[in-house]
């Protein structure tokens, strides 16, 4: 239909256009992304009203547009946790040290990143309390005294939460000292439950994020190296950024029944003899903001997927001042709310340019126009904010239509960051290749590796780039490993990350 575009919609845009480059001046321009990537994402977070930086170092501020696309998150992700049978919970965000010390590997991996509070009022503590980095010790405390029997398992919990970790360098959703997120932890009978739940969450966290972030993930098992503190096996979603630069989007934990000896952990089996239970743990972040900022926005601001979108369409009155185009505007804008589709108009009475231009700043996944020759043919026009592309729709067609091009934007956005990872996407036969390959490019090298920890922290030191995970579908590359010349075991993707 969009071929279709009418004479006067065409005259209607060139003149847009040029008033555009005017108003242009009023929404504060963005970095190229080819100039200075970080920069960039700063200005992307700041002028589409996502953050505010507060008094308190590395902590920000959700502002309304970024707290409502975290809430949508938020509510997808929590539908699907109790489809397979999750309950949230609440937890304390305070940790006495001394039950953060039972879980040894626990507190050393958390150690550096801990903030402490030392006194209440003007009294000191008797024992310094943490503020939660993360919450598997109180949970071990609470089922360590609520579980007593294999009838009270499995306990599948989960709780939705802010967590501290003192870093030294932020980034807005990336990496800050306070970020909100879910943490999963799961308690069970056998070891078979435990791991099965582990790699469950996993294919969850990436579901959704192919499926309304349209973002396409590597799911694979973490190296010894870079598991989490405590776990027996680590899991994640790795995805590429539109720089080439990897983020690991969400993780997934068996901690088997470490954590369970450490807490007394232990329940009565059918045959009335005590066991410990087997743990899982997993979650996902206000990181994955940063992920839908990185994977599709542009030089013009944010890019949307239409599934998470605060808002999949902004209705714009053109020359609102002529006779019924408000009320004409406000009638489509009610329709498609009916139609389940969330809509916004905008009757405010700066000029249409400008608006065009703050919404394409947003990011919201398509825009209707609606004018005085519009009305007289029963018609308006819908722009998709992907590729700006126009499609002229008949006011009763509009429902249908507009459902179809949010369809249509959704896996466009999941195709183009799927081949951006595919083109950026290499293999090495050596360490020397690797170099080579940093030299010209920034993406995935993935290569057979021995299993070796000296391998691992040798690519790291003369490349920079530090393993990401091992993929569960594994490439037979070669049979040695590049580095050392050993037998491989495993193909390994590398790349630099968030």
């Amino acid at each position: 239909m969009g071929a279709n575009a009418s004479a006067h919609a065409l005259n209607f845009t060139e003149k847009v256009i040029a008033q555009m480059a005017e108003n242009k001046k009023l929404v504060s321009e963005i970095t190229s992304m080819d100039v200075d990537f970080a920069q960039w994402y700063t200005d992307i977070v700041k002028k589409a009203e996502m953050i505010d930086y507060s008094s308190v170092k590395g902590c920000v501020i959700m502002r309304p547009y970024a707290q409502a696309l975290w809430e949508n998150i938020q509510k997808t992700l929590d539908g699907m946790f109790k489809e397979t049978g999750h309950e949230n919970v609440a937890m304390p965000m305070f940790i006495p040290e001394s039950l953060l010390q039972r879980e040894k590997d626990h507190v050393e991996g958390f150690a550096p990143e801990v903030a402490w509070v030392t006194h209440g009022g003007s009294e000191k503590l008797e024992e310094r309390l943490c503020v939660r980095p993360t919450s598997e010790t109180l949970f071990c405390e609470h089922y360590a005294k609520t579980v007593r029997s294999w009838r009270d398992l499995p306990r599948l919990y989960n709780q939705w939460c802010s967590v501290v970790r003192w870093e030294k360098t932020t980034r807005p959703f990336l990496r800050s000292r306070e970020f909100w997120w879910q943490e999963g932890h799961t308690v069970h009978a056998t070891e078979q439950e435990a791991r099965e739940e582990t790699l469950r969450m996993l294919d969850t966290y990436a579901t959704f994020c192919e499926e309304y972030l349209a973002i396409p993930v590597l799911k694979g098992q973490k190296t010894d190296k870079e598991r989490f503190a405590g776990a027996v096996d680590t899991y994640t979603i790795e995805a590429m950024m539109h720089d080439g630069k990897a983020l690991q989007s969400g993780t997934s934990h068996y901690f088997g029944d470490g954590f369970a000896r450490a807490f007394d952990m232990q329940f009565t089996d059918q045959n009335n003899t005590l066991q410990y239970m087997y743990q899982t743990s997993w979650g996902v972040s206000t990181r994955l903001i940063g992920a839908i900022i990185m994977t599709h926005g542009d030089n013009e601001g944010l890019v949307l997927p239409p599934k998470i979108a605060p808002f999949q369409i902004v209705v714009i009155p053109v020359a609102s001042h002529k006779p019924g185009v408000t009320e004409k505007a406000t009638e489509l804008y009610e329709t498609l709310k009916k139609a389940g589709i969330r809509a916004k108009i905008d009757l405010s009475d700066n000029r249409p340019g400008w608006k065009f231009a703050e919404y394409e700043m947003k990011g919201f996944p398509l825009r209707l126009e609606i004018g005085p020759r519009d009305m007289e043919e029963g018609q308006c026009v819908v722009v998709r904010r992907d590729t700006r592309e126009k499609t002229i729709v008949k006011f009763e067609d509009l429902t249908t239509v507009v459902a179809q091009l949010l369809d249509t934007v959704q896996q466009a956005l999941f195709d183009k960051a799927l081949r951006n990872r595919e083109e950026h996407t290499y293999e090495a036969h050596s360490l020397q290749d690797m170099k080579d390959i940093l030299k010209e490019h920034t993406g995935f090298v993935k290569s057979m590796w021995c299993g070796d920890l000296a391998c691992e922290e040798k690519v790291k030191e003369e490349t920079g780039m530090p393993s990401r995970c091992m993929p569960f579908e594994q490439e037979n590359l070669g049979d040695v490993c590049p580095i050392c010349g050993k037998p491989a075991k495993k193909m390994i993707v590398w790349g630099i990350a968030y």
